[in-house]
């Protein structure tokens, strides 16, 4: 089986692709829905960003995120708190200008919220992907059996025997190299070649080198899916309005 893992860059998306036989390759694309209209498309795919947007959020966010953050150890402020699908939406808003959206955001994520929260500036920057996603999968219901959402962090975790990973991968938003060097050993034991998550592929596609290592643990995880070992948080999913599972698998 064909799989894929998907994290996300500027500009777009670092997607690593394992083929049947287990050789494994990286590259750009600009959106997510070019993987799946290709000839030889993956058949399970996991990406790095939310997926289920509920109509209101409790404390510290949605389900997903409540369940695996006190897994993560030093490692939970990785999982950002997702507002409901009406903040993210009004994030992106065309009719609101750029400066205002933010503001705008916030309050209609704390109309939506119990108790009333706004939106963490982290969280606000990937809203036009989660969109993207929301909009894609909305429209192609056939991909909602395809397309999962996993979280790297989570997947760290499963694969460094369910323990918390003791180093960041960024420091002050620059690169912490044990961290890095860390991720890189845990996927080269699971298969993953070391020049398929190298700093120079990294600096070959144009992408960080946390988001090359992040798709690969996407990746692992979307093997997982399809060998249908993964967990999910929670399980079984909850859905949303439209019927997106609201739930990170590992």
């Amino acid at each position: 089986m064909r799989i894929a893992g998907l994290d996300g860059c500027k500009g777009g998306w670092v997607a690593v692709i394992v083929e049947p036989d287990g050789s494994a390759h990286a590259e750009r694309i600009a959106h997510v829905a070019e993987l799946f209209e290709r000839p030889l498309a993956p058949q399970i795919a996991a990406v790095d960003m939310p997926i289920g947007l509920p109509e209101r959020v409790e404390a510290k966010g949605r389900a997903p995120e409540r369940l695996v953050r006190p897994l993560l150890g030093g490692r939970q402020s990785s999982v950002f708190s997702i507002p409901s699908r009406a903040a993210v939406h009004a994030g992106v808003d065309a009719s609101v200008p750029e400066e205002d959206r933010y503001r705008h955001a916030c309050a209609v994520a704390r109309e939506t919220s119990v108790p009333p929260k706004a939106v963490a500036k982290q969280a606000f920057h990937i809203f036009p992907k989660i969109v993207e996603i929301d909009l894609m999968l909305r429209a192609q219901p056939a991909l909602q059996t395809r397309l999962f959402e996993c979280h790297p962090e989570v997947a760290f975790w499963a694969m460094n025997g369910r323990t918390a990973l003791d180093q960041p991968k960024k420091v002050k938003n620059a690169p912490h190299p044990p961290g890095l060097t860390l991720r890189r050993h845990l996927l080269e034991a699971a298969g993953f070649r070391p020049e398929l998550m190298s700093p120079f592929k990294a600096r070959e596609l144009r992408v960080g080198e946390d988001d090359l290592i992040d798709a690969c643990a996407a990746a692992w995880t979307a093997g997982r899916i399809a060998r249908h070992e993964a967990v999910s948080f929670p399980s079984p999913p909850e859905r949303d309005a439209h019927g997106l599972p609201i739930a990170i698998c590992a």
